[in-house]
C-alpha cells in the first residue's frame, strides 16, 4: 500500500519529465521518511527481540536467520521471474521498459502498469526489510548500509536482468564473505568494489547485459 502511495503521489507527477526527476523525488522521500523515523523512534538500535539458534553441522555453525532468508528471498525473486515471463501484465511491464510510447498504442495502459510495478516493488521491498530484521538490529539509516551494494548488484548484472543480478549477487556475497574471514570485512568490501569498477570498464552492459 506505501508502494502504492509513493506512486500516486511522488512518481506519477514527474512521469513525463526527465527520468532524473523520480530520481530526484524519491531520494527526498528518503531523507524525509529516514528525518521522520527518527522524530519518531530516536537513533537507537531496535530488533524484533526474536533468536534463533544457529543449526550445527559439524564444527561449522549455520545461521537459522539468514537460511531462512535465503530460502524465501530465492522464493520471491523466483515468483517474480515466473510472474514477468509467463504472465500477460508481467509481458506488459518489461514491454513498457522497452518502449512506453509503443505500448500505448497497441492498448495497454502505461499509467496502469506503472501503478502496478510500484505496488509490486514495495511489497518486495516490505519483505526484505522482514527478512532483515531477523538478523540485524534496526535504525532510521540502516538502508544507507545495503544501498551501494545493491546499487552495484544491479549495474553488475545488467539493468533489469533478474539473473544477472542473482549470479552478481552470488559473486558479490563470495567476495565480502571470503575476503571477510580471510583479511577483514571491511578489506572485503574494498575487493568488491574494485571488481565492479573493473567490470564496468570490460563490460559496462552488465554481466548478463544486452
Amino acid at each position: 500500500m506505501l508502494g502504492l502511495l509513493v506512486h500516486r503521489l511522488i512518481i506519477e507527477p514527474v512521469l513525463s519529465f526527465a527520468p532524473i526527476n523520480q530520481l530526484l523525488a524519491t531520494g527526498g522521500l528518503l531523507f524525509f521518511l529516514q528525518s521522520f523515523t527518527t522524530l519518531l523512534f530516536s537513533t537507537d538500535f531496535r530488533n524484533v527481540g526474536i533468536h534463533l539458534a544457529p543449526i550445527e553441522l559439524g564444527e561449522i555453525d549455520v545461521s537459522k536467520a539468514r537460511l531462512l532468508a535465503f530460502v524465501v528471498a530465492l522464493l520471491g525473486a523466483g515468483g517474480l521471474y515466473l510472474f514477468l515471463k509467463r504472465t500477460y501484465l508481467g509481458t506488459a511491464i518489461r514491454a513498457i521498459a522497452e518502449d512506453r510510447e509503443v505500448m500505448g498504442l497497441m492498448g495497454v495502459s502505461p499509467r496502469r502498469i506503472y501503478f502496478l510495478t510500484s505496488g509490486i516493488g514495495g511489497g518486495l521491498a516490505g519483505l526484505a526489510a522482514c527478512l532483515l530484521v531477523l538478523q540485524y538490529d534496526v535504525h532510521p539509516f540502516i538502508g544507507n548500509s545495503f544501498g551501494p551494494i545493491t546499487f552495484m548488484i544491479c549495474v553488475l548484472g545488467g539493468l533489469g536482468n533478474m539473473i544477472g543480478g542473482f549470479a552478481a549477487a552470488f559473486i558479490m556475497s563470495q567476495i565480502i564473505a571470503v575476503g571477510g574471514y580471510y583479511f577483514s570485512i571491511e578489506f572485503s568490501y574494498v575487493l568488491a568494489f574494485l571488481l565492479f569498477i573493473v567490470m564496468i570498464f570490460v563490460r559496462p552492459q552488465g554481466i548478463f547485459g544486452r
